[in-house]
């Protein structure tokens, strides 16, 4: 693996930072006290082409590689976590359509997907469902040449101002993938306020009354929703975030290079105290090593290689643990500052705490790497015969 950018990588990277210094970062405090995104952001993000960035050229994207299109997330997150999550959300339904759409919401949606013409946002989660996903309640029955959508959504990022959801519902009892507009009789969509963090990120709650939708709008076969269409779309969202984490950590880790170069007590500046300094040090460390594990990630997926799926989640759930760690030591250097809404870092903690739950919460992922690592040493040649007092555990 070549842990050197390529010029054009980099160029990007360039782009990208610059565009989260003038227009996110002097902002974003005020998106989050708002609870609110403005409509001229996300069209500079759509005119940036962000909201495309993953889609291939020949369907009006940007075609970024995986690792080009880390960077962007973790530039976006380093400045602002809730339009990250659009990010997240928008390129979700985008690759899912890519992958397992048909011909023709591929040639309908994907191309105004990725001029950001079309705002789409992810319908997976319910009251009484999150990380068992697969116990979604929401009924999806057909009649004639439509289906009937009932049920309701909760926690849906951008669900205020999506036009298309990718909703997941129960057809005939097997888990199914929909697309369902926002101008759907029987649809209505109730905004959710007062989240702990990613506040500008415009959640809200669907409710599906009798919603009728087009039969051409179901996405894959029936009852590959989760197995197919959310499992791959869930696992680029991992992505994202494992991304997004590393920029709130570096936002975190910048702020406090700043201000312990200004601020002094008993007569000297901050990052001269050897406990100041030890947390700056791990900071660093862990911010590095979440890095290298997105670039990780991003490599084997650029190849093709099926360990990128467990290489994400690892990377997602070591780089969230960072950002909430990162962000708990930022506020603390900061003192009754950090606690103060005039200064960036108590955002950060608030923002971070939400990646420790979102596309899969860190319970989740220990679950999953840990029989991921069984799988690997009871199966590895190279590796010595486990007693079998431990296989019985296992």
């Amino acid at each position: 693996m070549n842990l050197e950018l390529t010029t054009q990588q980099k160029q990007a990277q360039s782009e990208f930072k610059a565009f989260v210094n003038e227009e996110i970062i002097p902002h974003a405090n005020q998106y989050d006290r708002q609870e609110h995104t403005p409509n001229e952001l996300i069209e500079k993000l759509a005119q940036k082409g962000y909201l495309g960035a993953a889609l291939p050229k020949d369907k009006g994207g940007r075609g970024m590689d995986a690792i080009a299109f880390g960077l962007l997330n973790e530039e976006i997150g380093r400045g602002c976590s809730s339009l990250r999550s659009l990010l997240t959300v928008h390129n979700m339904v985008s690759q899912a359509l890519l992958k397992w759409g048909n011909r023709f919401q591929k040639e309908n949606w994907l191309p105004k997907l990725a001029s950001g013409e079309v705002i789409a946002a992810f319908a997976l989660s319910e009251p009484n469902v999150g990380s068992d996903a697969k116990s979604i309640e929401t009924t999806a029955t057909r009649a004639e040449n439509f289906y009937i959508l009932n049920g309701q959504k909760k926690w849906i990022t951008y669900g205020q101002i999506a036009d298309v959801f990718l909703v997941f519902a129960q057809n005939e009892g097997k888990p199914t993938a929909f697309l369902l507009e926002k101008n759907s009789p029987g649809l209505t969509i109730k905004p959710i306020f007062g989240m702990l963090g990613t506040r500008a990120s415009m959640l809200a709650e669907l409710h599906l009354n009798g919603c009728k939708i087009p039969l051409e709008n179901l996405v894959c076969r029936q009852g590959f929703g989760f197995s197919h269409v959310a499992s791959s779309a869930l696992d680029y969202g991992r992505y994202s975030v494992a991304w997004g984490c590393v920029g709130i950590a570096q936002a975190c880790l910048e702020a406090c290079i700043q201000y312990t170069n200004q601020r002094q007590q008993f007569g000297v500046y901050l990052k001269e105290h050897q406990l100041i300094q030890q947390m700056i040090a791990e900071m660093l460390v862990n911010i590095k090593a979440s890095r290298l594990l997105c670039y990780q990630a991003g490599y084997l997926r650029d190849n093709g290689d099926p360990k990128s799926i467990m290489e994400t989640s690892i990377a997602k759930y070591f780089a969230s643990i960072t950002a909430t760690k990162t962000a708990n030591k930022a506020v603390q250097i900061h003192g009754a500052n950090g606690c103060s809404s005039e200064y960036s870092v108590q955002r950060y903690l608030r923002d971070a705490k939400i990646m420790e739950i979102i596309e899969g919460s860190n319970q989740i992922q220990q679950i999953t790497i840990a029989e991921y690592g069984y799988q690997e040493y009871l199966f590895s040649p190279n590796l010595p015969v486990i007693s079998q007092e431990l296989t019985a555990r296992i």
